[in-house]
């Protein structure tokens, strides 16, 4: 069987570990050790913080949702409940964006729900 000599494949690697690394700072964006170590925990964050982006925004758009129904006299839960039983489906998302840039349509859909609720 041939002899098979690694270096060809090896500087590909490094090279494309040290790629990633570019702009971290001392050995990690210059050594292939820390460069990989870096490389690997900033793609499992990157995985993680995707993840965790999609939390963060629900929460906003429900703190807005509910700043926003506060003005009305009414809670977040029981606007949701409200909206439930009138059938609306709006994402939170749509909500939010509603209770900033169009007040007057907010303003119908917390009514429709306050009617349902009473």
């Amino acid at each position: 069987m041939a002899r098979v000599k690694k270096a060809l494949n090896a500087r590909k690697k490094h090279k494309k570990i040290l790629k990633l690394a570019k702009g971290f700072r001392g050995a990690r964006s210059k050594l292939f050790r820390p460069a990989n170590q870096a490389v690997m925990k900033a793609l499992k964050n990157a995985y993680i913080g995707r993840k965790l982006r999609k939390r963060d925004f629900r929460r906003l758009w429900i703190t807005r949702i509910n700043a926003a129904v506060r003005q009305y006299d009414l809670s977040y839960s029981r606007f949701m409940n409200g909206l439930k039983l009138c059938g609306i489906d709006v994402n939170r998302k749509m909500l939010s964006e509603m209770a900033i840039h169009d007040k007057e349509g907010f303003k119908v859909i917390v009514d429709k729900a306050k009617e349902k609720l009473a």
